[in-house]
């Protein structure tokens, strides 16, 4: 290994991140719009069947791309807690935006 491939796997890492917060920012948008179908239709924020349900696939994803599934569960359910909280205005996932 040299230090310029060291460079290289770094600057890897870096642009993979910017793609996955990329995609929780895009997911976050649509878990508002969820957020608020669930609110015109009088449904609750929580609800732990579809959670269970989102958490099975991430995990069925995982499991077909040979990628950590108690890893993947793991996040998917840190994921969902945080999209509950801004569902019901709370701020882990920062402020919640008004025009969703």
């Amino acid at each position: 290994m040299t230090a310029d491939r060291l460079e290289e796997l770094r600057t890897a890492i870096e642009a993979l991140d910017r793609e996955l917060v990329t995609l929780i920012g895009r997911r976050r948008e649509l878990v508002m719009e969820i957020g608020s179908a669930k609110a015109e239709l009088g449904r609750p924020v929580l609800d732990p069947p579809q959670e269970a349900k989102v958490v099975r696939r991430a995990a069925e994803i995982a499991r077909e791309l040979g990628v950590d599934e108690e890893l993947t569960r793991d996040v998917i359910w840190r994921i969902i807690a945080a999209a509950r909280d801004a569902q019901e205005g709370r701020t882990r996932w920062g402020p919640v935006k008004d025009d969703v």
